[in-house]
């Protein structure tokens, strides 16, 4: 747990350590912005305790059914691509409906055959199909994106299917200290002050030292 505390108050130092960028049109951070973080924070913070009870409940499901079968064997877990498929396919609903709320997908104008009536015209998307035509250079980047998105996704969810979300937690902590210490390393413009750098010491000291006492704990367990 000691371990875990110092992993967190190592990132909150590396991110409160962040040079302010006054960039053209810069306003000050507003409550709604917060509200919304704070939401945000609030419900990854939910998530582990949801996927423990997941796992939890698909386990029972699956050896419940397996007695039923006569005992035939079943994978009492939910692999890591079924997860995979049934989260994106979830987000890309509430994705899409949230477009469509916001009217985001496309813009509004009045019906010249029904007059008061608006019908939604998918006039953004065309704009983006028609870039997307226009510019080849931009569809092998997001081509490629898409490829290391879902690389890394496989990652990520072999992790939530086989081992708890504290481990989780951890790799995706580590990896994004990783991505931003090889964009410093790249690019030297993209360099760290010392509060930053002193917010990575304690994000691999809290690892380090919790690979340590992993360690050591299996020591002792191998020792009894």
């Amino acid at each position: 747990m000691f371990q875990v505390l110092v992993v967190t108050f190592g990132v909150v130092v590396f991110n409160f350590g962040a040079p302010v960028k006054h960039g053209k049109g810069g306003q000050s951070d507003s409550a709604y912005g917060l509200a919304l973080i704070a939401f945000s924070l609030a419900l990854d913070g939910a998530t582990g305790g949801i996927q423990d009870r997941v796992k939890t409940g698909i386990k029972k499901m699956n050896e419940e059914e397996s007695k039923k079968e006569g005992g035939k064997k079943k994978d009492p877990k939910l692999s890591p691509f079924e997860s995979m498929l049934y989260t994106n396919l979830s987000g890309a609903i509430v994705a899409l409906v949230f477009c469509f709320a916001t009217d985001q997908v496309g813009s509004s104008f009045p019906d010249p055959v029904f007059a008061g009536s608006r019908v939604l015209c998918s006039l953004q998307v065309s704009a983006g199909l028609a870039f997307c035509q226009r510019s080849e250079e931009f569809v092998k980047a997001l081509l490629a994106f898409s490829l290391c998105s879902a690389l890394g996704q496989c990652f990520i969810y072999y992790t939530i299917a086989e081992f708890s979300p504290l481990l989780l937690a951890t790799v995706t902590t580590t990896r994004k200290i990783f991505s931003t210490l090889v964009s410093v390393f790249r690019d030297p413009s993209n360099s760290l002050n010392e509060m930053q750098w002193i917010g990575c010491g304690l994000v691999f000291a809290g690892i380090i030292g919790e690979q340590i006492a992993s360690f050591a704990g299996g020591g002792k367990k191998k020792a009894h």
